[in-house]
């Protein structure tokens, strides 16, 4: 089974305004590195975003990825949208997702984006295209 769509990061944010949740699949170095997404407001019900490694410091798979997801995902039936650096490794944790039941999605560009002609991330991605962050040593 496969994941239900791509969408760009502010399709994702619409989204997630709709009661989705947001699972960011990147590695806990990166998370404190790089920033987090932030979801969620005073004035909106959105909520937290979901943190659940898709692979392991080093690359190593995470094999505990859906037992983990599981254990913080609301109910089988909510929306999943995953992001991680720049759309790949969430593309393989949707496609897990959704062979395990979730309507699962894929966040375009990741959180960062693609590197640009010197090779930092400033072209696209959740976090150029101005969506909320919070932390991070780097931008």
């Amino acid at each position: 089974m496969s994941y239900a769509a791509d969408l760009t990061p502010q399709e994702a944010w619409a989204k997630l305004g709709a009661g989705a949740t947001l699972v960011d699949v990147r590695t806990k170095a990166e998370w404190e590195q790089v920033g987090v997404p932030v979801t969620t407001s005073a004035t909106d019900s959105r909520r937290d975003p979901l943190f659940v490694q898709w692979n392991l410091a080093g690359g190593t798979p995470n094999p505990q990825f859906l037992a983990q997801l599981r254990e913080q995902a609301p109910a089988p039936d909510a929306e999943l949208v995953f992001l991680c650096r720049s759309g790949v490794r969430s593309v393989a944790a949707a496609n897990a997702a959704a062979a395990a039941g979730y309507t699962a999605y894929n966040v375009l560009e990741g959180f960062e984006g693609e590197p640009d002609r010197s090779g930092a991330r400033t072209v696209n991605g959740w976090k150029n295209r101005g969506l909320p962050t919070s932390g991070g040593s780097t931008k």
